[in-house]
């Protein structure tokens, strides 16, 4: 299996889209841009569809059009941008690998979808783009997928989170979260079976502490978040953790993610990049 973080800044990228600081100054300087947060697996699956979607796919040589399934984790603008859906066939798009796409997300990602797309949606792009709620805590199938959905800690309407199964494969995709709510463990708990193969962690904090009320994890939530799972027996050894979702705020230096992988265990990720499990 194969997942490719294509993007893994926060809202507001890196740099800032609209910021002067001393740090989006200097990475200009050095080139190290982070686009909207989106990963995809298989080359089939993403989690999540930015702003930044048309960016990823010209940059990366990703072909969209063979996406076949879309989670959303929430509304928000940096995680979910519908607009660019409307392009998803009639002229704009000829010779699409997969002519339908199924999305999951909460009631209000639905409501954000019709929103932004009533205005530009033609009807032979809209039938084949299937848009179904889901709530927390609940199974979804789908193409040999299994995803299980979780209540992330986050101010929008039951934002979610996604532990997803194929092929024996297990993928935990914890980003937007502060501390996970304990029902997560509970549930998890449930639901057993073995390690997760890799785990996707928010940490748009970084080195910054995460308070009890944050809805985003730094580095010592991430390491309290892995070691709850190693505790249930959901991460080991060769469980690979990737910290992603970083801030401009919390300036993620090379300098800085370095030390962050030394002395926490995880792979910092970068855009683009790949992970094969």
């Amino acid at each position: 299996m194969k997942a490719t973080y294509l993007g893994t800044g926060a809202a507001e990228g890196i740099p800032a889209l609209f910021c002067n600081c001393a740090y989006c100054r200097s990475v200009k300087r050095r080139g190290e841009f982070r686009s909207r947060a989106q990963v995809l697996i298989d080359g089939e699956l993403s989690v999540d569809f930015p702003p930044d979607s048309a960016y990823h796919a010209a940059n990366f040589g990703v072909d969209l059009s063979a996406v076949k399934y879309l989670l959303v984790t929430h509304s928000h603008m940096d995680h979910f941008n519908p607009h660019d859906l409307v392009l998803r066939g009639y002229k704009f798009a000829w010779d699409m690998r997969v002519p339908k796409l199924e999305i999951y997300g909460n009631a209000e990602v639905l409501e954000v979808f019709a929103e932004c797309t009533r205005r530009e949606l033609r009807q032979e792009v809209a039938e084949n783009i299937l848009v179904q709620a889901v709530s927390a805590y609940e199974l979804i199938e789908f193409g040999g997928w299994r995803a299980y959905t979780l209540l992330a800690k986050h101010d929008s309407q039951e934002p979610l989170l996604y532990l997803l199964e194929k092929n024996g494969k297990r993928i935990l995709h914890l980003t937007d979260t502060g501390k996970l709510p304990e029902e997560n463990y509970l549930f998890l708990k449930q639901i057993g079976g073995a390690p997760f193969d890799l785990i996707t962690l928010d940490c748009t904090l970084l080195w910054n502490k995460t308070e009890e009320n944050s809805r985003h994890m730094g580095l010592d939530e991430n390491a309290r978040t892995i070691s709850r799972l190693e505790k249930l027996g959901l991460a080991d050894g060769h469980t690979k953790k990737v910290i992603t979702h970083f801030s401009h705020n919390s300036a993620p230096t090379k300098e800085s993610l370095k030390k962050a992988e030394k002395e926490y265990g995880v792979i910092a990720a970068y855009d683009g990049m790949t992970l094969e499990f």
